[in-house]
């Protein structure tokens, strides 16, 4: 379907989505949102599809939220209800996606943007690539769209609290930064980011797709919960791969020494 604001093209097994509000630093609109969830619904549904690469287009990943289009909307909009419509439903729909999500920052991703970012599976940043985590701070808000959750998980409390109400100067974590503290899995030469970033997604796509997407959801849900929890969804998982086309075609490569052919069946 055609949106307004950000690109979807698929190709390789792979939804593309790139935001796509260049003159904003893509920054995110109601508009922007309601895209963002529709993609991520369509790559969802869409037995093509098998991993999902997002970034943004120009210089930004994304600026956070559209601060204008909220200054406009203080007296009409009810923000509680608009975050629980809008990035918590995102965050909700991108962490349940049963198939890999890449996350190619490509420029800064600053409050809103930034939670974005780790709301995917895997983060390959550009050199270029900065983060701003104390952008809620610097206008009097608190952080949303789930960083107060994300940043944590990856970073612990007490750093994510510094990131979140400090900052070093301009408020930026670089992307050198970003990889030692554990926010992104590799940095890479600019030119580089969006060749590496589709051949990542391209590998995920051709794994086998099932098995990803349960593995996804036991080590998100085994954060959170006791070891006992995590062994028996283990098992209840495994139970549903061994069935799977893909662990058939897995281990017969195995035993016959040859690449598998997984179809994410």
């Amino acid at each position: 379907m055609p949106y307004e604001n950000i690109l979807y093209t698929v190709q390789n097994q792979v939804a593309i989505i790139t935001l796509n509000r260049p003159d904003t630093y893509n920054s995110l609109s109601l508009g922007t949102l309601e895209d963002l969830k529709s993609a991520f619904k369509e790559a969802g549904k869409d037995k093509s599809v098998r991993a999902v690469l997002i970034t943004g287009n120009g210089k930004g990943f994304s600026s956070g939220a559209d601060l204008i289009e909220l200054h406009g909307a203080l007296a009409t909009v009810d923000i509680t209800s608009a975050l629980r419509n809008g990035l918590n439903t995102l965050a909700m729909l991108m962490r349940g996606l049963e198939k890999p999500i890449v996350c190619a920052v490509n420029g800064v991703a600053a409050g809103a943007g930034a939670s974005i970012a780790l709301m995917s599976d895997y983060r390959l940043a550009s050199e270029n690539a900065s983060f701003v985590f104390a952008a809620f701070a610097n206008i009097g808000l608190v952080p949303d769209g789930g960083l107060t959750y994300f940043l944590q998980q990856l970073v612990g409390v007490g750093k994510a609290l510094e990131l979140a109400l400090l900052a070093d100067a301009k408020n930026r974590v670089s992307s050198a930064d970003a990889l030692a503290l554990g926010i992104v899995n590799k940095v890479v030469a600019h030119d580089a980011m969006m060749p590496e970033a589709v051949a990542l997604a391209e590998k995920l796509a051709n794994m086998p797709t099932k098995a990803i997407g349960l593995t996804k959801r036991a080590i998100y849900r085994a954060y959170e919960r006791p070891l006992a929890d995590a062994l028996d969804y283990e098992a209840l998982l495994q139970g549903a791969t061994f069935k799977t086309h893909d662990f058939v075609e897995g281990v017969s490569a195995f035993i016959e020494k040859r690449p598998p052919v997984f179809k994410g069946e």
